[in-house]
């Protein structure tokens, strides 16, 4: 049973359980002021949420470049958001963790910020009706080897652009490249296509997100028997796949029908990978 109102939502925020009206941080906190921060969406699904440890690990990896101290440990923090889902009765939603390095001296000096903010929030599935996508190269790019491209920062105002470009395209989503021409990911996940009857994605190191539904659907591949080759494309390589689909934490697997108003050739391995995922998550499979 969801939750009765959005309005009554019950929030994490710094090792404490408040309606989320109550969870408040200073006009201070470096989040707010320069997004001095990392974040983790978390599938929930059958009340247990998807691949926690891995986000965990990546936000750990996260926390230890920017040198901001995680106030609990991933044990920790996986018992509050179990129990955070039963509180808000909301079993098959979306969790939100956000740490920020908290409040310090103004300007871009870290000194004095020595007390983070850590914060998780659930929020309702959305629509699944609004898939397969429509997909636009955007004009603006990512810097190539940018080491914050491996985690999930709080700074993500160019794939808030990228997507709002997108959207006024007429468009589902962005593609994203980098300032090497190079295609690194969509605005909001990870980018698969299908080449001579393999699967194939970009290498993290340029740009690209580690993501925790890619590296699923590394596991899938493995499982079906299915050849994977990791290498980097050009947005014209990508309208001539055979098949085209992005991951992602919340929808998972997205099929996409149209790059730049090209249409993309349906491969049937595109539903294996489809058909595969929604039984792990379900937990028909394991992988929790």
């Amino acid at each position: 049973m969801a939750a009765r109102n959005q309005n009554l939502m019950i929030v994490f925020f710094n090792g404490a359980f408040l309606p989320e009206a109550e969870a408040v941080v200073p006009l201070s906190d470096r989040g707010f002021l320069l997004g001095d921060g990392l974040f983790e969406t978390v599938r929930v699904a059958g009340g247990k949420p998807f691949r926690f440890a891995q986000h965990m690990e990546r936000l750990a990896a996260g926390a230890d470049f920017l040198k901001i101290k995680l106030p609990f440990n991933p044990v920790e923090l996986q018992k509050f958001a179990g129990k955070l889902i039963a509180l808000n009765r909301l079993p098959e939603s979306v969790l939100r963790l956000t740490l920020t390095r908290g409040s310090g001296v103004r300007g871009y000096s870290t000194k004095g910020a020595n007390n983070p903010v850590l914060a998780m929030t659930l929020h309702p599935l959305p629509p699944s009706n609004a898939l397969p996508w429509n997909l636009i190269t955007s004009s603006l790019r990512i810097p190539a080897g940018d080491p914050l491209g491996a985690f999930k920062t709080t700074s993500k105002v160019l794939n808030v652009l990228a997507r709002a470009e997108a959207e006024a395209g007429g468009a589902d989503e962005a593609l994203l490249v980098n300032t090497s021409g190079e295609v690194i990911e969509a605005a909001g996940g990870n980018i698969f296509w299908i080449s001579c009857g393999q699967v194939c994605t970009v290498p993290v190191g340029r740009g690209a997100l580690p993501g925790v539904t890619r590296a699923v659907v590394f596991e899938i591949c493995e499982q079906l028997g299915l050849k994977i080759s990791e290498f980097f494309a050009a947005p014209e390589h990508l309208r001539q796949a055979e098949g085209l689909f992005v991951t992602q934490t919340v929808l998972g697997i997205v099929p996409v029908i149209t790059l730049d108003h090209i249409p993309i050739a349906s491969s049937p391995l595109v539903d294996q990978v489809v058909h595969a995922y929604g039984k792990i998550v379900r937990g028909e499979t394991g992988g929790f």
